[in-house]
């Protein structure tokens, strides 16, 4: 697990720093050639304070496949009419019972991300596998919780969850916070992942899997085949919906053969992992993703 705010990464970071500086010292002052270790791959989610709720956390660091199911738990619960809130509530239930991973099993006969039980009418174990489905039984049952708007995250999460350790879904409120926020389009350029150079997906493959992608996760989007670039365009009624697509896009580069992001001024791109401001601006209203060529 490698979210910012829990004690154990301490520890992992301080071994990390002197194991790394055992190879340096081994590199510099002993002529030893030790091969140093390539980074993970990972996601940083990150936003100044001042565009942040009150609280949140700035910064927040994730692995490809929990960056990319918080993404489609996100967009489900936007393109169910669901406000920021509901989604903020969502992805700590998910941080708490899954660590945002779509898990095989866990206690008694709970699976996936939200640790749905079919014993208890959530599903077959093949629907609560599928993260879309997950979500959609989440926010669902969420809507029928009366006034959750006016509860802790952690009351309105138990309201549907029914856990056995309901104060526990509290302690990732700030974390879903940042993440919401950029989800959701409120932060510019805030997702930012690593990923493989040669990825299993490309081409052709890689774009029609894309545009696949989107629609299930965001329904009727309007996308089109750019002639000049391998990829495709997404049409952003406003910057805020731009965001939450180019956001989105970078959440899911490393299972998409993803190689370039654009909109408006911002560029993220796999060789650099981060994004970055570039000359011009992509066409009004239009995100771009550029996907691996076959060669």
């Amino acid at each position: 697990m490698t979210v910012r705010t829990r004690a154990a990464v301490g520890g992992f970071v301080a071994l990390a720093a002197v194991a790394g500086l055992g190879v340096y010292l081994g590199r510099t002052d002993f002529g030893i050639d030790i091969p140093l270790p390539r980074p993970a791959r990972s996601c940083t989610v990150a936003a100044p304070a001042d565009q942040l709720p009150a609280g949140a956390a700035t910064d927040l660091t994730l692995n490809p496949e929990q960056m990319a199911n918080a993404a489609t738990i996100s967009a489900v619960g936007v393109t169910m009419g669901m406000s920021e809130e509901a989604v903020v509530v969502a992805l700590a239930t998910a941080f708490q019972e899954s660590k945002l991973e779509n898990l095989a099993g866990g206690d008694r006969d709970s699976i996936g991300l939200f640790q749905q039980r079919p014993s208890q009418g959530w599903g077959t174990p093949e629907q609560i596998r599928d993260p879309r489905y997950a979500a959609t039984k989440f926010y669902a049952g969420l809507k029928k919780v009366r006034g959750w708007e006016e509860m802790r995250v952690t009351e309105a999460a138990q309201a549907v969850q029914r856990s056995a350790f309901p104060e526990l879904y509290e302690q990732w409120k700030d974390e879903s916070q940042l993440l919401a926020s950029a989800l959701v389009g409120n932060t510019v350029g805030a997702v930012a992942c690593s990923v493989a150079r040669e990825p299993v997906v490309r081409g052709n493959a890689a774009a029609a899997g894309l545009v696949n992608g989107l629609v299930l996760d965001w329904g009727e989007v309007q996308t089109a085949s750019p002639a000049e670039l391998l990829g495709l365009t997404v049409s952003a009624a406003d910057s805020r919906v731009g965001w939450r697509y180019a956001h989105w896009l970078v959440s899911h580069a490393g299972d998409h053969g993803v190689k370039r992001v654009r909109f408006g001024d911002r560029e993220w791109t796999a060789n650099e992992g981060e994004w970055s401001r570039i000359d011009g601006t992509t066409g009004a209203g239009e995100v771009v993703a550029e996907v691996f060529g076959d060669s």
